[in-house]
């Protein structure tokens, strides 16, 4: 997808994942309008495809330096959205949202548009030598992408606003301590870890997955009530599933479950 002058989004099927790749690694591999158009589309052929997990990484030494902000300026002076109509919202903010899991690969720079994505997927697995910061205000612009909302839902107000507010430079400990990451490994392992996570969700009822999702993002978005409510109705439609008898025999059978997904 798109030119090497532009960068590309690299998209590759391997077994039940669906592999998203940043590639311009020339420049950090700072985000070009053609890129976000693409990485819209890839998100979107994820979740039209049978693939169960994506799993995102960035090709070159660092995960991403943000948005290439002089190619981009002109279309956020418009007010423009990069994605294509009906496109999946990397970013999680604006429908149609994503049903099916993601899990992130980062290291070395991974700064705004970075944190942005990783906030917004599911898992995160991060490299010993990240180096993070959201420093939208020292351009004189608003972080925009969900860090405004996210970093104080996981963080706190008091540690969100100390980097949003300065822009400064965190490291992977950090982001750790935070709640941004979920687990810190050593430099080079990042990728191979977080693809042995991305396999032990794709190994698990797919139906499940994607309840536990919706569930959850129905409580962050009309509250806990509401997600109770659902609790019932949706268990109920589980347990008619051929999964859910799957899930069962392997039990008694003391397998690993194969789950189709019905």
């Amino acid at each position: 997808m798109t030119d090497a002058n532009e960068g590309r989004i690299l998209t590759e099927r391997d077994g039940q994942l669906f592999l998203i790749g940043f590639d311009r690694p020339a420049k950090l591999n700072g985000f070009t309008p053609a890129m976000m158009r693409a990485l819209g589309a890839a998100y979107t052929e994820f979740e039209g495809s049978d693939a169960r997990v994506a799993l995102v990484h960035a090709k070159g030494k660092h995960f991403t330096a943000g948005l290439d902000l002089p190619r981009m300026a002109p279309h956020m002076e418009k007010g423009e959205t990069l994605f294509p109509a009906g496109s999946v919202d990397p970013f999680d903010l604006k429908p149609p949202f994503r049903t099916k899991p993601v899990v992130f690969a980062v290291k070395g720079i991974t700064y705004t548009l970075g944190i942005e994505l990783m906030l917004a997927a599911d898992v995160v697995i991060a490299a010993a030598d990240c180096r993070f910061a959201q420093l939208e205000v020292k351009r004189g612009i608003m972080a925009a992408g969900g860090a405004t909302i996210r970093m104080v839902e996981r963080a706190g107000w008091g540690n969100a606003m100390l980097h949003l507010l300065t822009g400064d430079e965190f490291d992977a400990p950090t982001a750790l301590r935070f709640g941004f990451v979920q687990e810190v490994v050593p430099a080079g392992r990042e990728f191979d870890r977080a693809k042995e996570i991305a396999l032990k969700i794709a190994a698990q009822g797919p139906l499940a997955v994607a309840a536990t999702i919706a569930n959850a993002r129905l409580a962050r978005r009309h509250g806990i009530d509401a997600a109770v409510d659902d609790f019932l109705p949706v268990q109920g439609r589980l347990m008619a599933s051929e999964d859910v008898k799957e899930g069962v025999r392997s039990f008694v059978e003391k397998r690993p479950a194969r789950f189709q997904g019905r």
